[in-house]
């Protein structure tokens, strides 16, 4: 997000690396998890959510096909935004909060939830759901691609559950399909943070998705789109694969319960001697 936002004139960050160095120098290693309420406590929310709506959509539209896996997932996308825009709302302005301060002389929000609701009262809904459209833009695709990527790899490397080395598998599969989502729509991203980030100063630079997009191109030129791309597929792998492989394993898990409960024979019941 600091490196998405930050004033291309007086940069404080020259990439992924010096702005994690200079968050650890200057606020201290605490600094490097500004933010992390709010998607605490949304994305038990987030995930149970697309995965839901991806399983219940593919089993709507009939056959597993490559359309089909992408249309899912671009539902559950479009759908998980309802709670994805204002958590990521409150990470963004949590995470702008007190840069380069070791210790904040005055903080305008004490935690995530406290940030929503100062929101809230200033300016409505309406700030609460600040870069909603950007969001929707981002992450109907983006999932789409996400399940899809996923889809393809697994058949492509062949995980079943009899194979030793169904694990890895899955984690590479589900690390690549992270990587593949966020590629699919980064520049979006960038956006999306400009215009959730907007107005922390007091002074709101932006009108709109396109007033940013023109403006940002305009000062900074097409790089703008990449920037804080480095960090976000360094996170983007492990996470994701963790994602992928946590909710595939439990799946077979269970299905592997409820063939046990299937085979099982009933109960025999004793016909009456005749003696």
């Amino acid at each position: 997000v600091r490196l998405q936002v930050q004033n291309v004139e007086k940069p404080l960050y020259r990439g992924t690396f010096h702005c994690f160095q200079t968050i650890i120098k200057q606020e201290s290693a605490f600094g490097l998890y500004k933010g992390i309420g709010s998607p605490m406590m949304g994305l038990t929310f987030i995930n149970a959510l697309v995965f839901g709506v991806q399983g219940n959509t593919l089993r709507a539209l009939g056959k597993d096909t490559p359309l089909n896996q992408f249309l899912a997932g671009s539902a559950a996308g479009a759908i998980q935004c309802i709670i994805c825009c204002p958590m990521e709302l409150a990470k963004t302005r949590m995470q702008l909060q007190g840069t380069g301060e070791y210790k904040l002389k005055m903080k305008n929000y004490k935690n995530s939830l406290d940030c929503l609701i100062k929101i809230y009262r200033k300016e409505g809904l309406r700030g609460i759901n600040r870069g909603m459209v950007s969001t929707f833009i981002r992450e109907t695709p983006s999932f789409g691609f996400y399940f899809l990527t996923y889809d393809c790899m697994t058949r492509y490397l062949g995980c079943e559950a009899e194979d030793s080395y169904v694990i890895p598998k899955l984690l590479f599969s589900g690390g690549m399909s992270g990587i593949v989502s966020w590629l699919s729509t980064y520049p979006v991203d960038v956006i999306k943070s400009r215009l959730q980030a907007d107005g922390v100063g007091g002074v709101t630079q932006y009108n709109g998705i396109l007033d940013c997009v023109r403006k940002s191109y305009h000062e900074e030129g097409w790089r703008v789109f990449t920037r804080g791309l480095t960090s976000t597929l360094l996170r983007a792998f492990p996470v994701n694969a963790a994602t992928f492989a946590t909710v595939t394993v439990f799946l077979m898990y269970m299905r592997s319960e409820d063939n046990l409960r299937e085979c099982e024979p009933g109960p025999v019941i004793q016909q009456p001697s005749s003696l």
